[in-house]
């Protein structure tokens, strides 16, 4: 049997709430854990309950989906609703599960539930992240990120062959990160130890990595003797 998955309900609309509960009604599968009218309600909603699904609109007073999207530090599967077919591209360029024009149509809400179930569960097993650069919008997994680097109260993250700001020191970082998958080379860098490519010593008694990725990276003396001591040399 299918774990259900738990839906938080965003939109500045009652109606459009509404509407959608009526939808959801028709899929047991699916759990309604909340609801909010705007981006600061649903973020604490959403930090409060965890939720599998976001039905999200965009454009609703105060801050944006996109904005609300910017303030987590784990999203989770996006199916956004809204009147504006203007933000279709940037919907599906930010990696959202699906897009719904309103008036919503019970058949293509059904194609998007059925899309969900296929590939929820692959999505939830990997934490992502929404980052804005300049223009651009990514949604990331943090699998994908290879490296993090303190910029004082910001972390620039590199995933692929870009690099993006974050609105989060070093150490709040570490502190949420995964320690079995993201390590603390120094006082400036954290590293994917996926990205390992190879760990050599220096002159001075050092470990040095390089990184899949290309970079080569120094690790502080206490924290190679902590490397060594978790096996990874």
């Amino acid at each position: 049997m299918m774990k259900k998955i738990r839906v938080i309900i965003i939109d500045d609309e009652r109606s459009a709430r509404e509407e959608l509960k009526r939808l959801i009604l028709n899929f047991p599968e699916l759990e309604i854990v909340g609801e909010a009218k705007n981006a600061d309600d649903a973020q604490m909603e959403i930090e409060l309950k965890h939720p599998d699904l976001l039905f999200l609109d965009i454009q609703m007073p105060g801050k944006t989906g996109f904005d609300l999207l910017e303030s987590l530090n784990d999203v989770p599967a996006i199916i956004f609703t809204t009147a504006f077919d203007q933000y279709a591209v940037k919907a599906f360029e930010v990696g959202a599960m699906d897009y719904l024009m309103k008036p919503i149509r019970e058949e293509r809400f059904s194609l998007a539930i059925e899309k969900i179930k296929m590939k929820i569960g692959q999505v939830n097993d990997s934490h992502q992240i929404f980052v804005k650069d300049r223009d651009e919008y990514h949604l990331v997994r943090w699998k994908q990120v290879h490296l993090i680097e303190s910029m004082d109260n910001y972390a620039r993250i590199y995933f692929g062959d870009k690099k993006v700001f974050l609105k989060s020191s070093l150490n709040q970082l570490e502190q949420k990160l995964d320690g079995t998958l993201f390590f603390r080379i120094n006082r400036a860098q954290i590293i994917n130890t996926l990205f390992i490519n190879k760990i050599s010593t220096t002159s001075s008694g050092r470990l040095e990595i390089r990184l899949s990725s290309g970079e080569i990276l120094e690790v502080s003396e206490r924290q190679s003797v902590k490397l060594k001591k978790m096996g990874k040399v």
